[in-house]
This record gives structure tokens, C-alpha cells and sequence, in this order.
């Protein structure tokens, strides 16, 4: 008889596991690697902004292959970058709603922390917001969670207990304790982006 924390458990896997196909691992010239996140299925990765070093940039997905990366946009302020390989059909990860994330809420981490693929480390949400004690942030929000997150995260998803996207990993502010920049401002970092490429 499967008892219902198997069950937790068993949902909580297959969450992860789906949601790992929609990271891949980000490197440049200088051999830095970090992780980004598959933001449309044709091919737009986003990352963070200190990942992206100097050029030129190369993708490689869970499937093993490796693919050019071409920059589209960078804004260290809010440490966001996006990346857009030639592909199609890739795994994605749902997007979520980063406003109305509370803190206490279960969520997990997924990157590639000290080279370890796909790795997973879950947690709660601390809380949300544009202050952070000692770091300085010129324009945009935090998300503030009791996360393990270690070199090799930045840029992965942030998911809730549903697997939606509600942010991308940034950095480590304690032993235990991360930041992640909200979905929403990823979504309008990326829509002043993509408009900049068209132009």
C-alpha cells in the first residue's frame, strides 16, 4: 500500500523531473558555465547576466548537445541576459506567477550547482520584494528563499510545488538563503529585448 508521503514523494520527483528538461548549462569563452533556463521552445534561453562573460557562448541541453549561442540582451541591473540558440521543440518549463508568491510556500531550485547536471534542491519562500540587507539593487524585485543555492545555480528556475516557473536563481546571500528575479520582471526584461532584436 503506498503510503501518501510515497506519494508526496513520487509526485514530487516527477514535478522535478519535468521541469529539468527545460534547464541547460551555459558556457563562454573563458570556460565559466552556469545554468539557463528554455523560456520558448524555439530556441530563447535566459540566464543571468554574470554568466554571461565574453562571448562566444555555446548551450548545452539535457539531451547532450551542444548548440552556438547568439546574445540577444544583457542588463547587469537586473542580472538578466537572453540567449537564443538554432533550435526547435525544446522542452519548456510553465510559467507561473511570481506576485503572488508568499512566504512559507514550497519551492525548488534547479541547476547545476559545482558541475552537477540537472541537480535539485527544494525549499520555502522567505519573501518578496525590492530590499535586501546589504545588497543593493537598482531597479526591480527579489525573491528571497530558504535555498541552498551554490555556484552553477544562477540562472536556473526558481519553480513552485506546481513546477511553474516563478523566478531565476541569482545568488547566494547566506549559507542557506538565495535570490531569484521574479518571473514578471523577467517577462518584461524579455519583451523590451526581443523588441530591441526586431529593430
Amino acid at each position: 500500500m503506498v503510503t501518501l508521503l510515497q506519494q508526496i514523494n513520487d509526485d514530487i520527483a516527477s514535478l522535478v523531473e519535468g521541469v529539468a528538461d527545460g534547464i541547460v548549462q551555459v558556457r563562454d569563452a573563458r570556460g565559466g558555465a552556469g545554468a539557463g533556463t528554455l523560456w520558448h521552445s524555439d530556441g530563447l534561453v535566459v540566464t543571468n547576466a554574470h554568466v554571461v562573460g565574453r562571448g562566444p557562448f555555446s548551450v548545452v541541453l539535457r539531451d547532450g548537445r551542444t548548440l552556438p549561442a547568439r546574445l540577444l540582451a544583457r542588463d547587469p541591473d537586473l542580472d538578466l541576459a537572453a540567449l537564443s540558440v538554432e533550435a526547435s521543440g525544446l522542452a519548456t518549463i510553465e510559467v507561473g506567477e511570481s506576485r503572488s508568491l508568499r512566504p512559507g510556500q514550497l519551492v525548488f531550485a534547479v541547476g547545476h550547482p559545482w558541475g552537477v547536471l540537472g541537480a535539485v534542491t527544494g525549499g520555502t519562500v522567505i519573501g518578496t520584494g525590492i530590499a535586501w540587507p546589504g545588497i543593493r539593487r537598482p531597479k526591480g524585485d527579489w525573491i528571497a528563499v530558504k535555498v541552498q543555492l551554490r555556484p552553477g545555480n544562477s540562472g536556473g528556475a526558481l519553480v513552485d510545488a506546481e513546477g511553474r516557473l516563478v523566478g531565476v536563481n541569482t545568488m547566494v546571500t547566506g549559507p542557506e538563503i538565495g535570490l531569484a528575479v521574479p518571473v514578471h520582471i523577467v517577462k518584461e526584461f524579455l519583451k523590451g529585448a526581443l523588441e530591441s532584436d526586431r529593430g
